[in-house]
């Protein structure tokens, strides 16, 4: 019997994928380039499943039924496109290649058009949930070749998370649109996890609260409007003891990596022209973290006596659970402006409370909070902004006070707090109806005669001043927004 789907890649995601659809009753064909861990899965973990072990390209594709379905879990980058090239050759028009690692969009959007040319419909699928979501259910987020969506939609739909019956996998858009969803969702990642991080060393740094004590927070908020995996598991670790009883977190060099996915998010806000500032914060934290020798010196070296804390306890652990949920409010409205923009710009479909639904289960940011937001989008699917949404715009005010006293202390304390503060500083900014780039704009004109627009005319009217009366009434270039 033909297998209904294939899969490259044995290392622990590509395994638990493939038992996940041994599950739901698919046969799926297996390859790796190291053909020994093709027979170590099938006796180990495949044992006694439908999978089939395969141990060349050419075997894999001649045990698949038509059109042929196969999904790449390989390296990111020149990896995929080495393997693109191997199988291009052993397929037919209408056979489907899909991507499932944590490629980059732009080389998804390439792939897709270079094999919708050769026929082959290709997908870039982000895929999050980790090991465990892999195993009993991801979030999947498929883009690229429409035409390929019908054949795949019932697998990763059956092997998708479930969130009230509904599954957390539905086509994104075109082209490299999954993997730029994927790469949104692990942009907002970094920013839930540093906001995290910030509230713990608060607890820990500022009240000199123990891990035992940090981790009934973190349990208690939990419970309520932060409820969300990443607060879930951040109480876990609070309790993870060592061998010799002590919390294993005290014990973690204090040196965060990165495997370029927030970078990228950063990277495109740039280009686009999004103020993604609470996310940026959070993966320049990470880069911070990793100069540990030159902090270790610093240190000394700027040594400063740190002021002690005094006060109610349990108001500053309201404030501080405020500020969280505002910050995060915040983190969660920039992804989807980026988002819309990128929709925009490159001639994408997206639908904004869809990609909330796919992020409510089985995924790394899935929280109770992604409820409400795709609430908001069934409201008004053209909403500009989730700020703009009475329920959130609310829940900022309810929370605003708290917001700001937790950076207050934080400030006094001398704990770092960049997402807070960036989250906070967006806020104000956004809901800035004048802004001092009015003074910046002459600045510019002052030294390179880039002109500016006056509020007493109409907009796209453009002015230069002769400034120090010597450069002439040439501007240099119309500025642009």
């Amino acid at each position: 019997m033909k297998a209904d789907i294939g899969l490259i890649g044995l290392a622990v995601m590509g395994q638990n994928l493939v038992m996940n659809m041994n599950d739901h009753g698919y046969r799926v064909a297996v390859y790796n380039r190291t053909t020994s861990k093709v027979n170590d899965f099938l006796t180990g973990n495949a044992l006694n499943s439908l999978v089939i072990g395969t141990h060349s390209l050419e075997e894999l594709v001649g045990s698949l039924s038509k059109p042929r379905k196969i999904m790449l879990m390989v390296k990111a980058g020149e990896v995929v496109d080495a393997m693109i090239n191997q199988l291009i050759p052993l397929l037919e028009p209408g056979d489907i290649l899909i991507d499932g690692g944590n490629s980059l969009f732009t080389d998804t959007s390439r792939r897709t058009d270079a094999l919708g040319a050769k026929g082959v419909l290709y997908i870039g699928c982000g895929v999050s949930g980790g090991e465990e979501g892999a195993r009993n259910g991801p979030s999947i987020m498929p883009g690229g070749n429409k035409q390929a969506w019908p054949a795949i939609k019932g697998i990763f739909q059956d092997i998708s998370a479930k969130v009230d019956e509904q599954p957390c996998c539905q086509w994104v858009g075109e082209q490299g649109a999954g993997h730029y969803v994927k790469m949104i969702h692990n942009g907002i990642e970094y920013g839930d996890m540093q906001l995290i991080c910030e509230a713990y060393q608060v607890m820990r740094k500022g009240l000199g609260m123990t891990c035992d004590e940090i981790h009934v927070v973190f349990e208690e908020w939990n419970k309520g409007v932060l409820d969300s995996y990443l607060v879930e598991i951040t109480s876990h670790i609070l309790t993870f003891k060592d061998d010799d009883g002590e919390p294993l977190l005290d014990k973690i060099l204090d040196q965060a990596g990165q495997k370029g996915t927030g970078k990228w998010t950063g990277i495109n806000a740039l280009d686009l022209g999004i103020p993604l500032t609470l996310i940026a914060e959070s993966v320049f934290a990470r880069c911070l973290s990793s100069r540990k020798d030159e902090r270790v010196l610093a240190s000394d070296k700027l040594a400063t006596t740190l002021p002690t804390w005094q006060g109610d306890k349990q108001q500053v652990i309201q404030d501080l659970h405020d500020a969280l949920y505002a910050s995060k409010i915040i983190s969660y409205t920039q992804g989807f402006m980026l988002m819309r923009e990128a929709a925009n710009e490159y001639g994408w479909q997206l639908d904004f409370g869809n990609i909330a639904l796919m992020w409510r289960g089985g995924c790394i940011i899935r929280s109770r909070f992604l409820a409400d937001i795709k609430q908001a989008y069934d409201h008004d699917n053209n909403l500009v902004n989730l700020l703009m949404d009475n329920f959130f715009a609310d829940a900022l005010m309810k929370a605003d006070a708290g917001w700001r006293h937790t950076i207050q202390l934080a400030v006094q304390l001398c704990i770092p707090i960049p997402t807070f503060s960036a989250g906070l500083s967006f806020y104000d900014g956004y809901r800035s109806a004048q802004l001092p780039a009015n003074l910046l704009q002459a600045q510019r004109d002052y030294f390179g005669a880039h002109t500016y627009e006056r509020v007493d005319r109409p907009r796209g009217e453009y002015f230069h001043t002769d400034w120090i009366s010597s450069g002439g009434k040439v501007s240099s270039t119309i500025y642009d927004v």
